[in-house]
């Protein structure tokens, strides 16, 4: 058998395969079948992150940290990810933070499905940055020392980004100068409401005591309920909504989002 007809030979064998274990998950999730609303696509079921709820630190399951919905992770067929899908929701199903169409978005970590919405929303100018870009097309860009003018954006995205950045202040200041009177930020983050501060160490060694601690071998802290007024104390204005007042026919187990994650949506005033 040639190279090239035993790998298809392969690929036909495993996906029946692939199909009996996401059927099997979705059994002993209880779920739905899934929907995917960044390829439009119906799914059998999602896939976890790493081991799902069993890979979260205990510290992060006693802290009931809210953030990545961790057993309906990835999407099987695009790979979009729970917080990229259900930002997706938000900018497609409420009303957008600011009108889209003609404005200039500065987008951190950018998703592939959340970039190809706002590039068809026809921005008069839309940046894709991050500090250590995968793609040639994505600005390297530092968000605690960002290199524009004032006042030269409508709209910042950081879809779970802060939690990365070693300074987070200087960032909310930065996003403060950049943007706009009356722009927009929206800031998604994990979070801990039974911790009453913020908990971060950015030198904390080994990787491993940040995953314990943080969540995650590469954040810096765990945001607690003072999250809000963190950011409000950089100049921003909250208007964070919830998942139940802002998607209430999103029924969460189908379309694969943490209905506990809220909309971290911030204006600066006018």
């Amino acid at each position: 058998m040639l190279k090239d007809d035993f790998v298809g030979f392969g690929r036909r064998l495993y996906r029946p395969l692939e199909g009996l274990a996401l059927r099997l998950r979705r059994l002993r999730l209880g779920d739905p079948p899934g929907y995917c609303c960044a390829c439009r696509r119906e799914v059998l079921s999602f896939l976890p992150y790493r081991r799902g709820e069993a890979s979260r630190s205990p510290l992060m399951r006693t802290l009931d940290v809210i953030g990545s919905d961790v057993e309906r992770h990835a999407c099987p067929k695009c790979g979009a990810h729970d917080r990229e899908r259900h930002l997706l929701l938000y900018f497609q199903r409420v009303s957008p933070a600011v009108e889209l169409r003609g404005a200039r978005i500065l987008h951190f970590a950018p998703e592939t499905s959340l970039s190809q919405y706002f590039q068809g929303q026809s921005p008069s100018r839309y940046v894709r940055a991050d500090l250590m870009p995968a793609q040639p097309d994505i600005e390297v860009v530092d968000l605690s020392r960002m290199p524009y003018a004032d006042t030269s954006y409508d709209l910042v995205v950081a879809n779970h980004v802060l939690e990365h950045v070693i300074d987070d202040r200087r960032a909310l200041s930065e996003i403060v100068r950049v943007l706009r009177p009356g722009g927009a930020a929206v800031l998604q983050t994990p979070f801990s409401a039974l911790l009453t501060h913020t908990i971060e160490d950015p030198d904390l060694q080994p990787a491993g005591a940040r995953r314990a601690l943080f969540g995650q071998e590469d954040h810096v802290r765990l945001y607690g309920r003072d999250f809000e007024a963190r950011v409000c104390s950089a100049g921003l204005i909250s208007c964070v909504g919830s998942h139940t007042t802002l998607l209430p026919d999103i029924e969460p187990r189908r379309y694969g989002v943490n209905p506990r994650e809220p909309l971290m949506l911030f204006r600066k005033p006018n």
